[in-house]
């Protein structure tokens, strides 16, 4: 994309997650759906397959912008660039409910502030447009923006069945909105260290692995197949997988003047500090935001609580601001930070 004579890419995701109700046949599954079914879906995206993996538990979809992965009753749309992630929720909820799944269980829709939101195509011309929309399709969803609306954000839309039933009354079903422990844990990352971006150009490497391995990103979370794609001239993204059908998904915009890398799994762990140290110290950004979402039923529900602890006295990182927030279902913790020298400190 061209803008005033210079090159821009948005590296800023959209991040959509939509579970299901369980179907009372055990045969349904969302991985029934066909490849074709997926490529139209995505064409109101406007991204298109690049590549996938799977096991017995999970599909995973390298995008040509980021990645897609589906499980039996959850779905996960990243895309990045000028796409049209909101657009295509009509169709899945038709294949959804043609694969016997009629109620969706929790959605979440969300993403940080855009580095030039005017680029961006309707409905996601700004957050306000985003949750019009969404409304639309769930009249009892729920909007929220944390940080500072005026410099760093991440916005957030939410849905969820056991609002609804919790209004009502009806909540002798709610087991089936808990039933799987569920966590995720995003680090997003910019102004990142110049050298180690130059790995992600086509000048340097000829494929993807030699990228993956000479960044370390392998060595993240070592269980994990890895499925990963080098753009021409520069990008990479990367899905991995694992036998319990957990994943972990790395995007990387690489040019100096925008650099943004995007980390995301659902592994669950009782204490992220280690893996987030991995993650910034492989990437080495001047500033990053850190959400965590987890279930009651999940390892990281209570030991979220060990993050809230400022730690990073000692170190160059300075956590600029932290916001934690309690769901029907769900606990989110959301935190920034930032340095002015690009060291391998820990936090």
């Amino acid at each position: 994309m061209l803008e005033n004579g210079s090159h821009f890419f948005e590296g800023v995701e959209k991040l959509l997650e939509i579970w299901f109700e369980e179907s009372s046949n055990g045969d349904d599954d969302l991985r029934n759906i066909s490849r074709s079914d997926w490529e139209n879906v995505l064409s109101n995206v406007n991204c298109q397959i690049i590549s996938t993996s799977k096991n017995d538990i999970i599909d995973a979809f390298v995008l040509s912008e980021s990645s897609m992965f589906v499980s039996k009753r959850r779905w996960i749309l990243k895309t990045c660039g000028t796409t049209t992630p909101l657009k295509c929720l009509g169709q899945l909820l038709k294949l959804a409910e043609a694969n016997g799944y009629n109620v969706v269980a929790d959605l979440f829709y969300s993403r940080k502030n855009f580095t030039r939101p005017e680029a961006q195509i309707t409905p996601h011309q700004g957050f306000t447009e985003e949750v019009t929309y969404l409304d639309s399709i769930f009249p009892n969803g729920r909007s929220y923006c944390l940080g500072s609306m005026n410099l760093e954000c991440w916005y957030l839309y939410t849905f969820s069945r056991s609002d609804i039933k919790i209004s009502t009354q009806l909540i002798s079903d709610e087991k089936n909105v808990d039933s799987d422990p569920d966590q995720t844990i995003e680090i997003l990352m910019q102004d990142l260290d110049p050298e180690t971006m130059s790995i992600f150009y086509k000048n340097k490497f000829n494929d993807a692995n030699g990228a993956t391995v000479k960044s370390g990103i392998d060595t993240i979370l070592p269980t994990m197949h890895i499925d990963d794609f080098l753009f021409d001239p520069c990008g990479y993204s990367m899905n991995g997988i694992n036998d319990k059908g957990e994943y972990m998904t790395i995007h990387i915009t690489p040019e100096n003047q925008f650099s943004y890398v995007s980390f995301e799994t659902n592994v669950a762990l009782s204490n992220y500090r280690k893996l987030i140290n991995q993650v910034i110290n492989t990437f080495k950004p001047g500033k990053f935001i850190v959400t965590i979402f987890a279930n009651k039923c999940s390892l990281a529900y209570e030991t979220m609580k060990e993050l809230e602890v400022e730690y990073s006295q000692g170190s160059h990182w300075k956590r600029t601001d932290m916001q934690c927030c309690n769901f029907p279902s769900y606990n989110l913790l959301f935190a920034q930070y930032s340095h002015s020298e690009k060291t391998g400190d820990n936090l």
